[in-house]
């Protein structure tokens, strides 16, 4: 496995099966152009390995040009094909062999039936390393393909995530397991904490509670911590992005997790967004908000019965345990509404046996 701008990838093609399927291929042309001398336009930047193995394997003469064109940002294509380098070659008349190292949808090879025919070629026939029958939309022929492969997204020998991978001599594959995402939330009382260490075991999850992440910073006086602690010292909030970066590194060391339950963010729709982004990033999403319904009362006489144990001043006063729960809702609301509108929130009754309410919110997992 290997991680490209936090994303993981699997080897998935090996570097001997692609050179066997490049020979293939140089033989398939070899025959076709025997005695001829065709020009090979090698489409930039992706098809760079596959037409250096290529073009060693023709036996005849041959000329070789160049062009760049690009139609993926990221993982996923943009639909538009763009030109950066254009052809700088007289077509006309002349025998072509485009070099292409992936066809998916076929908006590049529309693109590139477009330039021969304008350019007044003899005849022009593509060489792909790759080939996507799932995705692929046109009617255009793929002459020579050296491998049929899933609708994947993939690097390696030529192909990039974001300018990394080309160098690789195999293929990596996207890793796209499914993880359970949940932003857990309860008002003080609820028994929040007692259930995420029952869900984390039985999900195989990762609790991310926002405030062990800080103290573990600070503690250990990392970057983020020591950044975090310099706005502490002010009296000022930590910036949305500082605690972003936090629980961003907390993701990449556990990226082989089932899933996450986050514990304290987000507290706000910026927040919320922020968080949706970095596990955009990540290649995953929230599963869902689940919320622990209590009634007030029954968690003012909660907190005040554990404030005779704990020893927490907050726990011992009935004042401050119910602006606390206001509180609560007053952020709940806005994130409720928020999760709402992507069919992400579930209220869970919080009222009843621990095992009972573990039931519940387990029901609701399964779900998902």
């Amino acid at each position: 496995m290997i991680k490209l701008h936090g994303l993981h990838f699997d080897e998935f093609i090996s570097e001997d099966k692609l050179k066997q399927a490049i020979e293939e291929v140089a033989n398939k042309i070899n025959a076709d152009y025997d005695g001829k001398e065709p020009l090979f336009l090698v489409v930039l930047n992706g098809a760079f390995k596959f037409a250096t193995e290529l073009l060693s394997r023709f036996n005849g003469n041959c000329e070789i040009e160049f062009l760049k064109l690009s139609s993926y940002d990221g993982t996923s294509s943009t639909g538009e094909v763009m030109t950066h380098i254009p052809i700088d070659a007289d077509l006309e008349d002349r025998e072509v062999i485009i070099i292409e190292d992936i066809v998916d949808s076929g908006n590049t090879i529309e693109k590139l039936t477009e330039m021969m025919v304008s350019g007044g070629v003899k005849n022009y026939r593509f060489a792909s390393l790759f080939f996507k029958p799932e995705a692929y939309s046109k009617e255009y022929k793929i002459h020579y393909v050296g491998l049929e492969i899933p609708n994947d997204f993939i690097v390696g020998y030529g192909l990039d995530y974001n300018g990394l991978g080309r160098n690789l001599n195999a293929i990596y594959k996207l890793k796209t397991t499914k993880m359970t995402n949940l932003v857990l939330f309860g008002p003080p009382g609820a028994g929040k904490g007692t259930q995420a260490s029952f869900l984390k075991e039985k999900y195989n999850l990762i609790h991310i509670s926002t405030g062990d992440v800080f103290r573990y910073n600070i503690k250990n006086a990392t970057e983020l911590g020591m950044l975090a602690k310099s706005y502490m010292d002010k009296g000022q909030l930590v910036p949305d992005t500082v605690t972003i970066d936090m629980l961003s590194a907390e993701v990449d060391k556990n990226a082989d997790a089932n899933g996450f339950i986050f514990d304290g963010f987000p507290r706000t729709i910026a927040q919320a967004e922020a968080l949706d982004a970095l596990l955009s990033d990540k290649n995953t999403q929230v599963s869902a908000m689940i919320a622990l319904e209590v009634d007030d009362e029954i968690l003012v006489q909660r907190l005040l019965e554990r404030g005779k144990t704990s020893g927490r001043k907050d726990d011992a006063d009935e004042t401050v345990i119910r602006k606390r729960i206001k509180v609560y809702y007053d952020e709940t609301a806005i994130l409720k509404g928020y999760y709402q509108k992507q069919d992400k929130y579930f209220g869970v009754d919080g009222v009843g046996e621990v095992t009972e309410i573990t039931d519940r919110l387990s029901k609701t997992i399964d779900t998902l």
